[in-house]
């Protein structure tokens, strides 16, 4: 009987001193992740890559992605993952984004949003698109990025051109326009931002497969022309143009006709500068 008794007291001692163990040594964790780093973004054509470095906290839940239209305004959440890699399919060619990115744990704590100044302004692309010799097929050699089609080498609307000057190949624009060899890409992506400086004093380049060009047009827009082939009378490309007007520079319109800068031409008509 005895026996039986301190058994009891044994097995009850026991349990007490486990609720005891549970209550007195259990800490809550409310230690949030650290704020994602290095969120780098790459425009596309109503789309925007989103990607950062993956935190290293062994309870790490995922990331909450969020978009503002300014970097010190309001942000919106946009969507969770458990991936460091999101793509924001909602994004409007035209729009201006800043992107910022959460990190939560197991317990729920959010970690402050990320602080590294990231935007992106998505805008539209085009693929194979070609043109021709202005000099052989006048009609189709040049190229309007705000209409996005083929038009004649002196239209109004064209903001480059193809030209093969005996057997030398070359991209032109006119006077109001600018133009630059970024030298040899593996895609039209390879170019985040158009230069700030080193533009074509003569009004053209080279023009060389595999290489990627950026044009200033005579509006203050940005675009980018990836040279994919050449023959000698047609010239293939892909191309992205920024809708946004200025953006990454501000450029004046010029108030001068347009005139072809190098000697290699002669346009045949006075072209007055687009109306603002």
């Amino acid at each position: 009987m005895k026996k039986y008794i301190y058994l009891l007291v044994l097995l009850s001692f026991t349990f007490y001193s486990c609720d005891d163990f549970h209550e007195g040594w259990y800490e809550e964790d409310n230690t949030p992740p650290a704020a994602p780093r290095n969120i780098y973004v790459m425009n596309g054509d109503n789309r925007v890559d989103i990607e950062w470095d993956r935190n290293g906290e062994g309870d790490l839940a995922g990331y909450g992605v969020y978009y503002s239209y300014s970097y010190d305004g309001e942000y919106t959440l946009i969507a969770t993952t458990t991936d460091n890699y999101f793509v924001d399919y909602e994004a409007v060619n035209g729009d201006k984004y800043y992107y910022a990115v959460m990190a939560y744990d197991d317990n729920g704590n959010e970690s402050d949003l990320s602080k590294d100044v990231v935007y992106a302004a998505p805008r539209p692309e085009g693929y194979n698109q070609a043109i021709f010799d202005y000099i052989n097929y006048p009609n189709n050699s040049g190229y309007a990025f705000s209409e996005y089609k083929v038009v004649p080498y002196d239209d109004l609307e064209a903001d480059f051109y193809f030209e093969n000057y005996n057997g030398t190949f070359y991209l032109d624009v006119w006077s109001d326009t600018d133009i630059q060899d970024l030298g040899q890409t593996r895609d039209i992506y390879d170019i985040p931002f158009a230069p700030e400086s080193g533009w074509s004093e003569t009004g053209d380049v080279i023009a060389k497969p595999g290489h990627t060009y950026v044009i200033w047009t005579w509006d203050n827009h940005y675009a980018k022309v990836r040279v994919k082939s050449i023959t000698g009378t047609r010239i293939v490309f892909d191309w992205s143009y920024q809708l946004i007007e200025g953006e990454r520079l501000l450029k004046n319109k010029n108030d001068k006709e347009r005139q072809p800068l190098t000697s290699k031409i002669t346009r045949t008509k006075t072209v007055q500068l687009k109306a603002e």
